[in-house]
């Protein structure tokens, strides 16, 4: 076993993982998981800019985990950056903080790249699954961009798209300042055209429709999942690998859109770093089961963070 930590840091979240890896046998046993909300992408697609409180919330948590990995003894660290900060001016200065405190320089990796590590993290558990048909579709709706990725054990086509649950709500439901609460039928169908924009954008390059299991990634997919399960509270174990239908899905999604701010600030699994981009997270996620067809979305919480410990590995 090698003992190895893993740092994804998103547009709206930055995550940690400590596990002790076997190449050989394909197990990780994991040690210590969490998440922080940082926003890192606060502005970005307005400015061009990481904004000076983003990257203090992110070098705070990055402060934090690097007391948890060196607790563990973690022998290698990766640390992997995604949309925020490849699209960002001062990315530099993001990249000089975290060198500092955690001792490595963090990936700016392209979208094909974090789509990669996305699908070995959510399909290297699946391959004795007999229920689960291949090829899988592997869908990671994060802050600022979505990646899709269909293979069987390996990967045949990815692809990144500017779509995501901050930039979307950023881009189409901030009105001076405020995000609209519930938003508008015209800020909705604005959203929603971008949106199928994006996918139109990924079946240029990945067959969309070709695939027969659906695997949703990230926090909108696990909240939805949360939801559907009327959790009281989030609950990873619940949540790993279950199963929600497109029925299901466009209930909830419809019940977000609609609702207000403190109504989904009372739903008990809802982090609240989530309640105000969720809604547009769900129409991404509903959006892709309407254009693949797909019945159910198989929800992992396996995920990118698990691809770059096996990377490390």
């Amino acid at each position: 076993m090698t003992r190895v930590a893993a740092v994804d840091c998103g547009t709206n979240s930055i995550r940690l993982l400590v596990a002790d890896c076997d190449p050989e046998t394909g197990e990780l046993v994991e040690l210590d998981r969490r998440m922080t909300i940082v926003r890192l992408g606060q502005g970005v697609d307005r400015t061009g800019r990481l904004a000076p409180e983003a990257l203090e919330r992110t070098f705070a948590a990055c402060r934090e985990y690097a007391a948890v990995v060196k607790e563990h003894g973690a022998e290698r660290l990766r640390f992997v950056a995604t949309s925020a900060s490849r699209d960002a001016e001062n990315r530099d200065e993001f990249v000089r903080g975290v060198l500092d405190i955690l001792g490595v320089e963090p990936e700016v990796i392209s979208g094909d790249q974090e789509a990669e590590f996305s699908f070995t993290g959510a399909t290297k558990e699946l391959g004795g699954r007999a229920d689960l048909v291949k090829p899988y579709l592997v869908v990671d709706i994060g802050g600022g961009s979505t990646e899709f990725v269909v293979g069987d054990e390996h990967v045949r086509a990815a692809r990144s798209v500017d779509v995501g649950c901050v930039r979307m709500t950023e881009r189409h439901l901030v009105v001076d300042g405020t995000v609209t609460d519930p938003p508008t039928a015209e800020q909705i169908a604005a959203m929603r055209a971008d949106i199928e924009a994006a996918l139109d954008l990924a079946e240029e390059t990945v067959p969309l429709r070709e695939a027969h299991t659906l695997v949703g990634l990230a926090g909108s997919v696990t909240t939805v999942s949360a939801i559907a399960q009327d959790l009281p509270a989030y609950d990873s174990a619940a949540i790993h690998h279950s199963r929600v239908s497109h029925d299901r899905v466009r209930e909830i999604t419809d019940w977000l859109v609609g609702s207000t701010h403190a109504e989904r600030a009372a739903v008990g699994s809802m982090h609240p770093g989530r309640v105000d981009v969720i809604a547009a997270g769900a129409l991404v996620l509903l959006a892709i089961m309407e254009r693949t067809g797909a019945r159910e979305v198989v929800v992992s919480e396996h995920d990118i963070l698990d691809g770059i410990a096996w990377s490390v590995a």
